[in-house]
């Protein structure tokens, strides 16, 4: 079973960055993407950010320009930079990748204050 761990979160001000990571251990196959995922209070959850095995992103367009999204492939690690962070940016974040499965971390709490 393929665990993922999440670190990073916190809170922060407006206009503040933070780095979220997350590694994925123990990874028999390929994986296939990565990304990240948020839902606030209230909402559903909804994309980050994502990166393909190729190297493509994709990016909701509320983020775009702000974060950015990059990975270690041989530490099976996914890292999303969040900079000019805004108080609509406040949720918990979950990782996800997909190998033959998808699967989820446990979330971390971002909380930016106005």
């Amino acid at each position: 079973q393929v665990q993922l761990v999440e670190s990073g979160g916190g809170l922060v001000q407006a206009g503040g960055s933070l780095r979220l990571s997350c590694a994925a251990s123990p990874v028999f196959f390929s994986i296939k993407a990565m990304g990240w995922y948020r839902q606030a209070p209230g909402k559903q959850r909804e994309l980050v950010a994502i990166i393909t095995i190729g190297g493509t992103t994709n990016y909701a367009d509320s983020v775009k320009g702000r974060f950015t999204i990059y990975r270690d492939n041989a530490k099976k690690t996914v890292y999303l930079q969040m900079n000019g962070l805004k108080p609509d940016d406040t949720a918990v974040y979950y990782c996800y990748i997909k190998t033959v499965r998808e699967y989820w971390g446990q979330g971390t709490q971002v909380t930016v204050s106005s």
